[in-house]
């Protein structure tokens, strides 16, 4: 049995155990495919952690960086309380316009809210509107401009709140300090920043399942 295929076993045993999914989440995979998306949206696994992690914050309040189909989005949003408000960036028009009728078929229309435009564009016109600082943030966009997404991060969040990035191995090229690669470069420059920042405590966790060698940061704002 190769490497993958014990990976992807084990993660179906894992899922189909602790974080089945339901027609909603199972629509939303198959709108996202039927719509031409990249399949590299977050598995069961992953979606329940991003859950669980909102849930233990206590969160009111998401903001998530990157949508896609609204994968995620779902997991997230459950988390939420009925006022609860989450708000998703996402650069393509199309994966947002697939994102929102799939957020609607769950019926979280009214919590979650999908903005379209470079988040680097969007992120300053949330700010303006002086939203209560959000109680986690879920960045996984592009990872050329990580770095400038946990420096938004930290000015729309309040001691406690929790930071997420996603895919930060990048097959283990996050290790080479020559690459010139954008991914590489971005994700090693959001690293550096957590490692670095007074007001940030994190780690990084490598992780091997259905999506192969990836892995996360978790950061902690302090103050």
């Amino acid at each position: 049995m190769s490497g993958q295929q014990l990976w992807d076993d084990v993660d179906d045993y894992f899922i189909s155990n602790l974080s089945p999914d339901d027609e909603a989440l199972r629509a939303a995979l198959r709108e996202s495919e039927s719509a031409g998306l990249p399949a590299i949206a977050v598995t069961a696994a992953q979606g329940k952690l991003l859950q669980l992690l909102a849930q233990v914050q206590g969160a009111r309040t998401v903001l998530e960086i990157g949508t896609l189909g609204g994968y995620s989005t779902i997991w997230l949003a459950r988390a939420l309380p009925e006022d609860g408000r989450l708000v998703s960036l996402e650069y393509s028009a199309k994966h947002a316009e697939v994102a929102t009728r799939n957020i609607a078929r769950a019926g979280l229309e009214r919590i979650a809210e999908v903005r379209v435009g470079p988040a680097l564009e969007s992120l300053p016109k949330l700010a303006d509107e002086n939203p209560a600082p959000f109680d986690l943030v879920f960045i996984d966009a592009d990872k050329a401009n990580n770095g400038h997404y946990v420096e938004w991060a930290l000015r729309l969040t309040r001691a406690g709140s929790l930071i997420v990035l996603d895919n930060v191995v990048r097959g283990g090229r996050v290790a080479d300090a020559d690459s010139t690669e954008p991914d590489v470069v971005g994700t090693r420059t959001a690293i550096e920043l957590i490692s670095a920042h007074p007001r940030l405590s994190g780690t990084a966790i490598q992780t091997v399942g259905a999506k192969g060698y990836d892995g996360f940061a978790l950061a902690r704002v302090l103050g």
